[in-house]
């Protein structure tokens, strides 16, 4: 059964090249990142397995690859690019995700954000630059409310981290959990006493806006917000409302409603926000644990694989 990654990067072709070598493993690497799901068809023709970084799979392009019984996607939020019920329930093509590769790294971009927005250092940076001596009075965060929204792996993670900087660390998860440390709160006690709230939600149907204009208004006044999850998981209109009229003291965004951000987009014209590219999980660490879990699953697909 042949193995094609269709959306390979450099960085992710190198790392895959790297890893599969020497396992047996016939594995084409599509150099094109830029694919559009119009080119799936001809790409993946005979393959059985597909390797997808972030390229959408809709059902009417699946339908035209016969011969795929297994997408490996390369993250936890499958559910944005795909369907994976239709995929195994009209197609029988089994959709694998990627849970913990990039924990860490995404946990220290989300404490690396929540910095920034305390102390306003884009916005001096950005200033001084640009020729001006802007000085701003920043939040000391030693002693301060850390509020988490969803309590998996990478929550686990910013915990830690901001455990050990001096935080209380509060949260909020859909299921019981526990860890030491950590006080888990209903919703709206997290929303009230948080200084920082991080969000660290999967995007389903129930997340998709969970955090609407009320529970924006219900936050502390002058917090800071930090999404390194998923932008659909906030109403973007009611978050830059907050922002503007200063309930919201800053946001720190690592994703957004749509990727690329547009040329323009509200969001870059104002002075408190810090932005960065979808890039949390981006680390030569994180890579490896990505790109070693997809190997892992190729063979397990492989071991099962009926013939077609």
């Amino acid at each position: 059964m042949r193995v094609v990654f269709v959306d390979a990067n450099p960085t992710l072709s190198s790392v895959s090249e790297r890893l599969f070598a020497g396992s047996g493993i016939d594995l084409t690497i599509n150099r094109q990142p830029d694919i559009t799901p119009a080119e799936f068809p001809k790409v993946l023709e005979g393959a059985g397995i597909a390797i997808i970084d972030h390229t959408a799979l809709p059902m009417e392009i699946a339908r035209r690859c016969p011969a795929l019984r297994h997408v490996v996607f390369l993250g936890t939020g499958a559910r944005s690019y795909m369907d994976p019920d239709a995929l195994a329930a009209e197609l029988g093509i089994t959709v694998h995700t990627i849970k913990g590769y990039g924990d860490t790294a995404v946990a220290e971009t989300a404490i690396a954000l929540m910095w920034a927005c305390a102390k306003s250092t884009p916005m001096m940076d950005r200033e001084m630059r640009d020729g001006r001596w802007v000085r701003t009075e920043g939040v000391q965060l030693t002693g301060k409310t850390l509020g988490l929204v969803g309590f998996g792996g990478i929550a686990a993670e910013v915990a830690r981290i901001a455990s050990g900087s001096g935080m209380r660390v509060v949260a909020w998860n859909r299921s019981p959990k526990s860890q030491a440390g950590v006080s888990f709160l209903p919703l709206e006690r997290v929303l009230a006493e948080s200084d920082v709230l991080s969000l660290h939600l999967l995007l389903t149907d129930e997340t998709r806006g969970l955090l609407d204009a009320g529970r924006l208004a219900a936050m502390k006044p002058g917090a800071i917000l930090v999404n390194t999850a998923r932008g659909a998981l906030v109403d973007e209109a009611a978050m830059i409302a907050a922002l503007k009229s200063g309930h919201l003291r800053a946001a720190g965004l690592d994703v957004f409603n749509i990727e690329p951000m547009p040329a323009g987009h509200e969001l870059t014209t104002l002075p408190n926000v810090v932005l960065s590219a979808h890039s949390a999980f981006r680390t030569p660490e994180a890579n490896d644990n990505l790109i070693g879990a997809a190997l892992a699953h190729c063979r397990a697909a492989l071991r099962t694989a009926v013939p077609v």
